[in-house]
């Protein structure tokens, strides 16, 4: 009864090492053999998702900055909304002070402080694109979609969360996309209404959506969905949210939720 299949990227589709595995494409294609819509939604902006359009042959809008900005799969941006500058300007205020890293990205652009900071390197490799370096990202505030956070120290990270959210609270959405990446977007948009807006555009009901993910953000659209599937590397809270679980994103567990959970061509 499954008529649209909506994933997560990071942790989910791709491999630890960002890798998309001749296995997901196949698997991808199958759902296509059988008339089933695919998309993706992910917290990369626009720029970090193209590398996956042709070899998943994407047709369908797909959803980036936590479902901030829906776009084409020829790059037109069908609507994007910003954060709002005093908000912004809050958010990055506010990371300073706890001491780490801060990323502005636009529609278009990726903006870093400085271009050795922690995991600079793995963001480019993941969305392979160069960031660019600035002074100062106060001018550039009226231009937010989203604004990360970045750390090595995950506990660290966790409590600027939880103040965060308390602090920007109606303001802006704070979730973490990574154990590393603390991202802000705007408010009341997220992973759930993306497949919310994707479905009524297909004109498909929720009951028959099922989506796949393994972070906290996903969480939205794991309440949204007829069927959420979560990946063997989530969190236990991540896991009881969903209908099922299947393999981690290190053993093929993309691939495997949709050839047995959702096509049941493996026994």
């Amino acid at each position: 009864m499954i008529a649209l299949v909506i994933s997560d990227v990071d942790g989910t589709l791709v491999t630890p090492d960002k890798r998309l595995t001749a296995a997901s494409i196949e698997a991808v294609q199958k759902l296509h053999a059988r008339g089933i819509g695919f998309s993706l939604t992910s917290s990369r902006p626009p720029f970090g998702l193209r590398m996956l359009i042709e070899p998943l042959s994407l047709k369908l809008p797909f959803g980036a900055f936590n479902g901030a900005a829906q776009v084409k799969p020829d790059g037109e941006l069908i609507e994007i909304h910003l954060i709002a500058e005093p908000a912004a300007r809050r958010s990055v205020g506010f990371m300073r002070r706890c001491g780490i890293d801060v990323w502005l990205f636009t529609a278009d652009q990726w903006l870093v402080l400085g271009r050795s900071g922690a995991y600079v390197q793995h963001e480019v490799k993941t969305i392979l694109t160069e960031p660019t370096v600035v002074a100062d990202l106060s001018s550039h505030l009226d231009r937010a979609a989203k604004i990360v956070g970045v750390s090595e120290d995950f506990a660290a990270l966790a409590h600027c969360e939880a103040e965060l959210r308390g602090e920007l609270a109606g303001a802006a959405s704070v979730s973490r996309s990574q154990s590393y990446y603390l991202d802000v977007t705007p408010p009341d948009l997220n992973k759930g209404t993306f497949v919310s807006a994707l479905a009524a555009r297909l004109s498909i009901p929720l009951e028959h959506v099922a989506v796949l993910g393994d972070m906290e953000n996903d969480l939205p659209m794991f309440r949204r969905a007829g069927v959420a599937i979560a990946m063997g590397n989530a969190d236990e809270t991540v896991k009881s949210k969903a209908k099922f679980v299947t393999d981690s994103n290190a053993s093929e567990g993309f691939a495997y939720a949709i050839e047995r959970l959702i096509l049941g061509d493996r026994q």
